[in-house]
């Protein structure tokens, strides 16, 4: 518990069950619009797949995690619709 409190006072704090959930969450759907783009041969759905696995290492706030996420998911939906 000594090094917990340790890395606290160095600024570094443990993220929360719904930061850890969202992360999960969108790197999996990533993972299958990546898989999707790449099958149907769909080069923007593709990179939108690898923004969504990825970006949670950018985004530290749980709020903005859900926010990109969602918007991310959209864009995938929307760029489906367009085809």
């Amino acid at each position: 518990m000594d090094t917990l409190r340790q890395l606290q006072a160095l600024g570094f704090t443990l993220p929360s069950p719904a930061y850890i959930v969202g992360t999960l969450l969108f790197s999996i759907l990533g993972m299958a619009a990546y898989v999707l783009g790449k099958r149907t041969q769909k080069a923007t759905t593709k990179w939108l797949g690898v923004a969504l696995m990825f970006y949670p290492y950018a985004v530290s706030d749980t709020a903005l995690l859900y926010v990109v996420g969602v918007g991310l998911c959209a864009a995938i939906l929307w760029d489906r619709r367009q085809a």
